[in-house]
Formats: structure tokens, sequence, C-alpha cells
């Protein structure tokens, strides 16, 4: 029997994890640029920390979490995303004692029990941003300036960011009451879910995806309109910086976004490449969640973008190179002595920056010689026991079939002046 990856899970091979691996390390360069310090927090966590941060409305904690009791009793679960494990480091480190505006970067994977589709797993990955101890709106603009940016630099162009305000904690409260006071006299039009959610969190009604739904929810007034005038002004700034670095973005008066703990900012860079599941990334201010889960009353903002739905836009786009990295030198011995020589001679070279390796079968010359072609590999260097007598390596480039002959004593200078 072969064991299969469980459904909604995956692996990611070569060549893929070299795209992988690129889109981290442009994305580590620029969080630096901004000053972001990598945070890195456990995968599974207390039930309570999500129920409690993302709300227990939400369909997350509703329907997508997978949560278990450990072997001591406690209710814990693997983490659906990351900005809530974030403040509780923050908060458990007591780094608000002592520095106001953390800034963290994360990448790792997070787990919701899903239904697998396109772009969309029950373990999947995610890299964010989180800064926390400021309430200034132009946090906000440097949050949505560093997503458009990773965006940017991913090789995506066509993106359009939506932006919505929600104002704060007693905003949210006003927005709810008269979004339930109209959907009330129109609760038989709503889908059954709808009508459950419109009685215990009526905002949840606004992530709903029923036709019917969405067009009530096309009449409801524009959060913007109903938020206080300190509100009104952040949101109103943050349009202002928004414009001043040229940024486009798309007022969507009714984005709520589907995690309880969002306040004031939300947003989302969407694209129409990915069909209805079209967020690249998104997020927004949580000026609640600090003091929510303990700590002092402080400001927050984040974002996370999802990286497989970056590769599907990649792929859609057709902007994508998964092309294996050429292999500096191939080594091929022939022979136990030569084995052990070449075998030697390839750690030296790797301590140069060299890119070396071999094959440890006992296949053919002309076997192992395919082998260097399917990797790709610049040179070929073949010692056998002849070459070990004469003091002689054969060099041979692979592009032009040229061949020569390299002295031993010689051979870790010559190889590394013409890989330079």
């Amino acid at each position: 029997m072969v064991y299969k990856a469980l459904p909604g899970t995956k692996d990611i091979l070569p060549p893929e994890i070299l795209l992988w691996q690129e889109l981290e390390e442009k994305a580590k360069a620029i969080f630096s640029s901004y000053h972001y310090q990598e945070i890195r927090t456990p995968i599974m966590e207390e039930l309570k920390l999500f129920v409690r941060s993302v709300g227990e409305t939400t369909d997350i904690v509703e329907k997508e979490m997978f949560s278990f009791k450990d072997r001591g009793g406690r209710e814990v679960c693997l983490r659906p995303e990351a900005t809530a494990s974030c403040v509780r480091a923050y908060l458990q480190s007591n780094l608000p004692l002592s520095e106001a505006g953390v800034k963290f970067f994360y990448l790792g994977p997070m787990f919701r029990a899903e239904r697998p589709q396109a772009g969309r797993y029950r373990q999947f990955h995610q890299m964010g941003v989180e800064v926390l101890g400021s309430t200034s709106y132009l946090v906000d603009a440097e949050v949505i300036s560093l997503s458009i940016e990773l965006l940017h630099a991913f090789g995506l162009k066509s993106f359009l960011l939506k932006l919505n305000s929600l104002g704060c904690f007693e905003d949210k409260k006003v927005i709810s009451e008269k979004y339930r006071e109209i959907l009330f006299r129109k609760k038989e039009e709503l889908c059954l879910l709808c009508q459950k959610r419109m009685e215990r969190n009526v905002l949840r009604v606004l992530d709903c995806k029923e036709g019917k739904c969405k067009r009530l929810i096309a009449e409801l007034p524009p959060t913007p309109e109903l938020i206080c005038k300190e509100c009104q002004k952040h949101f109103q700034s943050l349009q202002e910086v928004l414009s001043l670095l040229k940024i486009d973005y798309r007022i969507e008066p009714h984005l709520v976004r589907g995690i309880d703990y969002y306040t004031r900012t939300v947003f989302e860079l969407v694209s129409e490449e990915l069909g209805a599941q079209d967020a690249l990334a998104a997020g927004g201010r949580y000026d609640n969640l600090i003091e929510y889960l303990g700590g002092p009353s402080l400001g927050a903002v984040g974002f996370a973008l999802g990286m497989e739905r970056i590769i599907l836009a990649l792929k859609k786009s057709c902007r994508l190179n998964l092309e294996e990295k050429c292999l500096d030198i191939f080594l091929i011995t022939l022979g136990e002595e030569a084995g052990k020589e070449g075998f030697f001679l390839m750690q030296l070279l790797r301590k140069k920056g060299i890119s070396i390796d071999m094959d440890y079968t006992e296949k053919s010359l002309k076997a192992k010689m395919r082998r260097a072609n399917r990797l790709k590999a610049k040179f070929v260097l073949i010692i056998g026991e002849e070459e070990i007598k004469q003091g002689n390596y054969l060099l041979r480039e692979m592009s032009s079939g040229k061949q020569e002959l390299l002295r031993k004593e010689n051979i870790t200078e010559e190889l590394c002046k013409r890989l330079r």
C-alpha cells in the first residue's frame, strides 16, 4: 500500500519549492527594508485564544478549526491564523512594557477544515506582518504599501485594493444595530444561514456569497457613513496618504472580513484571475485585541497573504519560472579509490561556495553523463583510476563539449576561476 497525503494537504516538491524559496527570500528582503523582525509561534495553541480573538460566531471558530484535547486534557487547536498567536507572544514576553511599535513578520502553515479547492487547502501557508502598539493611520498606510510592494516583487501586476472602515468598537455596535433593524424587516428574504447570523452577529451576514443576500447587503448604508467623526477623520487621512503614494483603491462600503477583531481600517488585495476566491492578501486594524487578550489598550494593524493563492495567480498570469537551478559541477568517479578522492575534493569545493554533486551508484559512465545533463550541470569532472595515476582530472564543459585535463594540485583554483 502506498500512503497518500491527507485531503486538503499537499507536498511541495522540486522544482516548485524553488519558487517558494524565491518568494520567501524576496519577502524577507522587503520586510527587512521596512524594519520588521521575524517571529515564529507554535502551530498549536490553546483553543480559547482563537475563540476569544477571532470570534465565537465566525466560520473559522464554528466550522473550520482543527481542535482536540491533548493528553493533559487541555483544549487545544492548530492555529487557523497568526495574528492572535503574535499578540499572545507579544503579551507573554512583556514587550508592551519595554517597547512600543513592535513590528513582526511571519511565514508558516495555518490550518482550517475547509472544503479543498483551487488555491484553498486545509493546511495552507501565509506570510504577513503585525504592527503592535500604534493607532496611527500612517501605520495603516505603511502596511498597505508593504503588501502591494510584495505583490509587485512577486511579479503580480493585475490586482485591486479594496478599502473600508468599520469604525471603533462603539461604531461597530451602532452599525450592527442599524443593520439588524433593516435586515429584520426582510428576514424571510435572507438565506437560512444569514437568518441565524442576523440574530447572533449581524456583520457576518456581509460575508454571504448567496445572490439574494448580496442584493440586500448592497442596499445597506455604507459603514463609513455610520462611524464617528474621529474614525471618519482617520479613514480620510489614510485615503489622503494613499493618494499621495499614488496607490489606487476602491472603497468597498460593506467589506468586513471574516474575523471579529477588526476595527477601523480593513482591506483586501484581490485578483480577478482567481475567480470567486479572489483574495491575494487581506488585513486591517484591530485596536481592541491586545486589551481583549489581557494587555494594555494599544492599537494594532496587520495583514496576511496566502502563498498558495499567490502561486496560483502567478500560474494563471504565466509569470512562473519553475526551472531547477543549474548545478556548477557534476562529479563522476570510476572505481573505489577515485570515489574516495573525488568525495574529498567535493567537500573542499563546497566550502568554496561551488554547487557540486556526484552519483553514488555503480552506473556506467554513459548513464552518469545522462544524469549530469538532466541536472543541467555546467561542468562534469571525471576522475578514474588512470587520472589518479597521472595526477590529472578531466573537465568537460557541457554547453560546448570542450574537454581539458587539469592538474590535481591546481584543481580547486582552476575550477573557482572558471565558475566566477
